[in-house]
């Protein structure tokens, strides 16, 4: 049993932007014959909640964040399969991630949530979503369907709908924050136009969305298919 002392925290979910820590070693261990550690300040992401896993260096040495369930913590593995260096319990390194991928990863998340809610007009409710880039989609039920979802045309006119609240939202610049309910799960609110329980990362306002597309929605199987891409504004 792996054994380990103090707490982690996870950086990633209070600064989006912060690309670079020194923190210590706190475990490690062995997962089907590979070696990991885990640090006290967590920069990476893992894979989970619809969003891919951020990509970077432990010291010189890249890898790749896992989150382990059983130990309730993010640990690190070499992302090319070669053996991490011998690190101990309290070993000082530094960490970085890959921010131009993680820019990417939190301007697709957060242009989910944007989707998600200048959906709600038409009282449709989510029931899935896919955040990784070029494959990211948000998925809808509806009890009483929009006639106009019948035909090509009709649901051009809808996701144009989309796409004008979509950009209007963009172009107010809402804030982008992060919470906490009574429960203790992490809120992530658009303004005053969506909140929801999430533990992604994401820009910190809707005017640092760039190339926000949708194509024209899709319906299969009772479920209605809205496509998206975004980027992350270049900094001016």
């Amino acid at each position: 049993m792996v054994q380990y002392s103090g707490i982690q925290v996870s950086e990633y979910l209070t600064d989006t932007y912060a690309e670079t820590v020194k923190t210590k070693i706190i475990a490690s261990g062995e997962r089907d014959g590979t070696g990991w550690v885990a640090v006290e300040r967590s920069l990476f992401h893992p894979q989970g909640g619809g969003q891919p896993a951020d990509r970077g260096r432990l010291d010189e040495h890249e890898v790749l964040p896992v989150r382990d369930h059983d130990l309730g913590l993010i640990t690190l593995s070499s992302a090319d399969g070669t053996a991490l260096p011998a690190l101990a319990d309290g070993d000082t390194v530094v960490t970085r991630i890959d921010l131009g991928l993680r820019l990417l990863h939190a301007a697709l998340h957060t242009a989910g949530h944007l989707v998600e809610a200048v959906v709600r007009s038409h009282g449709w409710t989510t029931v899935g979503n896919n955040h990784f880039p070029g494959q990211a989609r948000v998925e809808f039920q509806t009890g009483s369907p929009d006639p106009r979802l019948a035909d090509p045309e009709g649901r051009e006119a809808v996701t144009g709908e989309l796409r004008e609240a979509i950009a209007r939202a963009i172009e107010a610049d809402l804030p982008v924050g992060a919470g906490h309910d009574g429960d203790g799960r992490r809120l992530i609110r658009l303004g005053d136009i969506h909140t929801a329980p999430c533990g992604g990362t994401h820009v910190r306002s809707l005017g640092e969305l760039a190339h926000v597309t949708l194509p024209a929605l899709r319906v299969k199987k009772g479920r209605i298919k809205v496509s998206y891409s975004a980027e992350h504004r270049a900094a001016s």
